[in-house]
């Protein structure tokens, strides 16, 4: 088997290369107004009334797409409350940050091409699978891991809010969701997650965690690739199914990196909750066979709830002849992932 290669550069200090990209357009949003964003819900979602639970189940077993292990799909005692995209939608995601053309999609051109491009790629999945339709969504990386130490000695960055509305005002621009992404460095989730409650309070806003820089052990983020435990994670899910009840939200995806095993431990710990849908996200690049075969170990036979599947640009084609799984290859996987990611 081909060894997926860590994905990222090491971290460098991101204060120093803000002058990378100048963004070409500044778009703002009025944070206050949670209740203008609250009354677009429903067109935002189109979340019925009540969950269709037979629905639910057959489209579960769709995803599973005849998986022999019987792994799949995974049966939880909880529905989701009403309100949940998956399965009932794919999420088809640019990922990155503003501040860095190295880091992904999302920063990489103005936001009007980026937009574009990202319209162009939820076509090709609406034509790949029209049986499902597609959400595009903007996952941008709002806490980045850092090689210094930093002022909070931390080795990780915060964006500025005003980057996370601009972020926010694109998504609204084509109707899409937005996830943010914390790389925590030498910090935890206990600690960066409640500084996003004012938009984690919004019904389109989504959570992610990167474990490849969750350095518990002491190391330097890029040095070694990092962990989340499931104690980690079920922290996560509470906190967001706290956010959940007392804003009286549908149902949060919260999406989790992995491409190798020690990424994520105790995976059989990790709990289901109505108010969470939970995605484990195969987050390396390299060729299409050990891309699959990562999948395989880490997605298919560690099954959490729903799995997704990363796409690169730059990194699946350095190494000829490799090239990008096309979304017909990717469909046949056993599970079929529901959340895609370009970065």
């Amino acid at each position: 088997m081909t060894t997926i290669q860590n994905h990222h550069k090491r971290p460098k200090n991101l204060l120093s290369s803000l002058t990378l990209l100048a963004v070409s357009v500044i778009f703002t949003i009025n944070i206050a107004s949670a209740q203008t964003i609250s009354a677009n819900k429903d067109s935002l979602m189109n979340s019925p009334i009540s969950l269709d639970t037979l629905h639910y189940k057959s489209l579960l077993k769709r995803l599973a797409n005849g998986d022999a292990t019987g792994k799949w799909p995974v049966v939880s005692a909880a529905y989701p409350l009403p309100g949940a995209i998956l399965p009932f939608k794919r999420v088809v995601a640019y990922y990155g940050n503003m501040y860095s053309k190295n880091m992904g999609i999302l920063g990489q051109y103005p936001p009007s091409v980026m937009l574009a491009k990202l319209k162009e790629e939820v076509r090709n999945w609406e034509t790949a699978d029209p049986n499902t339709p597609v959400v595009p969504a903007l996952h941008y990386i709002c806490v980045t891991a850092q090689a210094d130490p930093g002022r909070n000695g931390l080795h990780n960055l915060r964006m500025p809010f005003k980057q996370i509305d601009s972020v926010l005002s694109m998504a609204k621009s084509i109707n899409a969701l937005v996830f943010l992404d914390i790389q925590v460095g030498f910090s935890t989730v206990e600690k960066e997650l409640p500084l996003l409650e004012k938009y984690l309070s919004m019904p389109n806003v989504h959570f992610g965690i990167d474990p490849e820089f969750s350095m518990k052990e002491g190391s330097v983020p890029g040095k070694r690739i990092g962990t989340f435990d499931a104690q980690d994670i079920n922290y996560v899910t509470g906190y967001l199914a706290g956010l959940v009840k007392k804003y009286n939200l549908p149902p949060k995806i919260f999406v989790i990196h992995r491409f190798t095993k020690r990424m994520v431990t105790n995976y059989q710990a990790i709990k289901l909750r109505s108010e969470i849908q939970i995605v484990m996200d195969m987050d390396g690049w390299g060729s299409p066979e050990s891309k699959k075969n990562t999948y395989r170990n880490f997605m298919t036979q560690e099954p959490v709830q729903f799995t997704g599947f990363k796409l690169f640009y730059k990194n699946d084609i350095r190494n000829a002849p490799n090239r990008m799984l096309t979304p017909k290859e990717i469909l046949a996987l056993k599970p079929s992932p529901i959340y895609i990611q370009y970065q």
